[in-house]
């Protein structure tokens, strides 16, 4: 079937319209996102999902299509997704894990539980895993983690909210709507991928129709989102919107630099039927450790804060952007010192050295650290830049002095 392309520059500001009534409590706690934190959206080895077929559909542009996704009332489905992610980290023989679970400020040990999704779900960070998925309104959504010998499950339903790890029998239990609504809004589906995606759509991007597939047993047109600018790391999203529904089925990012996808998110299996009601009732099992919510320390506090945290915080509040669209770099002043680097830093020094890049220019000397996807310099004088973009982009950046 030949592409269907649109000339015309697309804007998202539909999806931002259609989302805003839709997003309720918990959405933190429903998958996260982005390398987790490093700048914004980042999540495989291989396509999860094979496209099968190019069923013959009805013509539609770009902008129709963008539209029914931003209309679709799909609001009750369930079904099985594969995520494989491959950032490119490097292998820190499980490390990268505890570090990633550090970040979150909760983990499994006495101030925490082992079922918070904020630590629990930083596994979706790397490697391929399988999801069971449901979903009943903005109120009810639950999601299955399958592991080897254990299951992984967050079940939201009204104002509560639980993650139970059969792992190590333990349940976490929030009641605060209000403080899941607080919480990061991450995507958990195709369709929270492929929004938060189509969010970036201006006139730096170019988005076209590009065929149809099959997914799922489902037919689907091709969405293909595009940088129109030089120097970014994204090469191309592709979004199989299923043609009925027009709920997108599946989500992938594949890097400017090429090779395996970074991101490839999609049903196996997708039913619109409603769950049954019964899928969101939980009650800890029997004998299992319930961890409140309301019982854990505050996010930040402990005496493990470091002294320099206000100076640190000071310059994320003043941080800027440089450049536009795909191609923005955000810089931050962390009011710190760089990397150490060389001689004088020691076997630490020489361990960061061998993470990240040496370079240097009219800004000085500074240290490149770099995933398939999100880069950041941080310079000597512990300035920070990072965004989706080349090595060279960031350095001219610091170059420019601003």
């Amino acid at each position: 079937m030949a592409p269907y392309e649109s000339d015309d520059s697309t804007t998202g500001a539909g999806i931002d319209d259609q989302r805003a009534g839709r997003r309720k409590k918990a959405a933190r706690y429903i998958v996260p996102v982005a390398v987790t934190g490093v700048a914004a959206a980042t999540i495989g080895l291989v396509p999860a999902i094979a496209d099968s077929g190019s069923p013959d559909l009805p013509e539609i542009s770009a902008e129709q299509l963008i539209q029914r996704i931003a209309e679709s009332d799909t609001e009750q489905l369930s079904g099985t997704v594969k995520i494989t992610t491959d950032l490119g980290l490097p292998n820190l023989g499980g490390l990268e894990s505890g570090l990633l679970s550090g970040a979150t400020g909760s983990g499994g040990d006495e101030s925490g539980s082992s079922a918070d999704p904020q630590s629990k779900l930083t596994a979706l960070a790397a490697g391929t895993h399988t999801l069971r998925v449901a979903v009943d309104g903005p109120d009810r959504q639950k999601l299955s983690l399958l592991e080897d010998a254990a299951e992984y499950s967050v079940i939201h339903n009204g104002d509560d909210v639980w993650g139970y790890d059969s792992a190590s029998n333990e349940v976490y239990h929030s009641a605060s709507a209000e403080g899941a609504e607080d919480g990061k809004d991450v995507p958990a589906t195709p369709k929270d991928f492929a929004e938060e995606a189509l969010k970036a759509v201006d006139d730096t991007t170019s988005v076209t129709v590009d065929g149809t597939a099959q997914v799922a047993g489902r037919d689907a047109y091709k969405l293909v989102v595009k940088p129109r600018q030089s120097g970014s790391t994204v090469g191309q999203i592709t979004i199989a919107v299923d043609s009925k529904t027009y709920t997108p089925l599946k989500f992938t990012l594949t890097p400017a630099a090429g090779g395996a996808a970074v991101v490839d998110a999609g049903f196996t299996q997708v039913d619109f039927a409603r769950p049954a009601a019964s899928t969101f009732d939980f009650t800890p099992p029997e004998g299992a450790k319930v961890t409140e919510e309301s019982d854990l320390p505050a996010a930040g506090s402990g005496s493990e804060q470091p002294k320099s945290e206000e100076d640190f915080g000071k310059g994320l509040d003043g941080a800027k952007v440089l450049g536009e669209g795909w191609n923005a770099i955000a810089v931050l002043d962390t009011g710190g010192q760089g990397v150490p680097s060389g001689a004088g830093a020691g076997q630490f020094g020489g361990f960061l050295d061998s993470l990240g890049d040496q370079v240097s220019g009219k800004f000085g000397e500074g240290t490149v650290f770099k995933t398939r996807l999100i880069n950041a310099l941080i310079t000597d004088d512990g300035t920070v830049y990072v965004g989706a973009v080349t090595q060279d982009a960031l350095v001219k950046a610091a170059d420019s002095g601003q």
